[in-house]
């Protein structure tokens, strides 16, 4: 991936440069931003312009064999490792089982999240992990001599899902790596990988995109034509992947949103037929889909906070999401707002660690039934 491909952040882009021209490249480097930032392509471009055999001024040629290979994610001296399921095909899964569709993920979309991705691998309900037999293959892989290159690089996206078994072992390697070795860590929840590990990072914060530059990559795009672009950018905070689901009206986004109105209405109503239905129905739709739902709810109980506050300059909410809430955005007050979102959190938090999802949804809707009346 070029530089000139990732959105924005020319600050972050100049001063890696910058570090590989002076040679003064830190062997670990932890990029942290939240979903859709950039922290995964800024990394993917920082890893091909060390490898790349003729770097120009201000990005990687594109055209040696180095960067060739890169770029289809084929270099004998880059290695990739991100969450994965075990599956009847994979009993000790590690990411080089599912290199073939990581590539083809990436190719598709480097600003994905990691339930994007989970449903790319058909993973279920199974949460993606980090497991700890990963590790062996880190070390034997970074123990070889390098083919090609001067570096050996190791991409981890998301080390936050890393088995403690293999943070622990990871770390070791970090702390006396193999010459010439270079470690990129992309997280989106730095706080959730071990201390120990953090602490011997380079640490680069990945911001959100800012609106002129989500503008004018939203601009390029076929599908931006009659499209609000500005509105897009805004509502989008920052997040090329929500810009995406945005200009394409993406079906998930969609699904939560009725999801949403739907539980909102009947707790409303008090129908307690209607809210059983509507359990079992988010019971059986995966994991991860019910925490995007849940984190989708949050931001919607805040959305429509601000709404009823009559903030519009700070509300980030699509047409069809400001239909709903001219409506329903009254019963989201300052008596509310604080424990609908922590009966929100609660659940994510209980959902994460594998609770009943019938049971959790159940208490969750019962207890907003009630707020909903303050």
């Amino acid at each position: 991936m070029l530089f000139s491909e990732v959105i924005g952040h020319q600050d972050i882009k100049d001063r890696l440069i910058s570090n590989v021209k002076s040679e003064r490249i830190s062997h670990a480097q932890l990029f942290i931003g939240n979903e859709g930032t950039g922290n995964l392509p800024i990394a993917l471009a920082y890893a091909q312009f060390v490898l790349c055999t003729n770097k120009q001024e201000s990005d990687s040629c594109g055209e040696c064999p180095a960067c060739k290979k890169v770029a289809k994610m084929m270099h004998p001296d880059m290695h990739f490792v991100y969450p994965v399921v075990n599956s009847p095909e994979f009993k000790k899964a590690v990411s080089t089982d599912y290199i073939p569709k990581w590539r083809q993920a990436i190719e598709q979309n480097a600003y994905i999240n990691l339930n994007d991705w989970l449903e790319h691998i058909e993973a279920g309900n199974k949460q993606g992990m980090i497991y700890a037999h990963e590790s062996s293959e880190i070390i034997k892989k970074l123990n070889l001599k390098s083919y090609e290159s001067e570096y050996k690089v190791m991409l981890i996206w998301l080390p936050e899902r890393m088995n403690q078994e293999c943070a622990n072992k990871l770390l070791k390697m970090i702390e006396e790596p193999p010459s010439k070795t270079l470690f990129l860590l992309a997280t989106e929840a730095e706080e959730q990988i071990i201390t120990t590990i953090r602490s011997r990072c380079q640490s680069i914060n990945v911001p959100a995109i800012n609106d002129a530059d989500m503008v004018t990559r939203l601009e390029s795009l076929e599908e931006s034509a009659d499209k609000n672009i500005e509105n897009i950018a805004h509502i989008s905070q920052g997040n090329y992947r929500r810009a995406l689901q945005l200009l394409n009206t993406d079906e998930k986004n969609s699904f939560n949103h009725e999801k949403f109105k739907e539980m909102m209405r009947v707790c409303y109503s008090l129908k307690y037929a209607d809210i059983f239905s509507w359990v079992e129905e988010i019971a059986r739709i995966g994991r991860e889909n019910q925490k995007a739902f849940l984190l989708y709810a949050l931001n919607q109980v805040r959305e429509n906070f601000m709404y009823n506050m009559q903030n519009p300059d700070i509300v980030y909410m699509d047409e069809e999401e400001l239909d709903f809430s001219t409506r329903f955005s009254r019963f989201i007050n300052e008596r509310n707002l604080i424990p609908m979102t922590e009966e929100l959190e609660h659940s994510h938090v209980d959902i994460s660690m594998n609770g009943n999802a019938s049971i959790v949804f159940t208490d969750m809707v019962l207890k907003i039934v009630k707020l909903l009346r303050r």
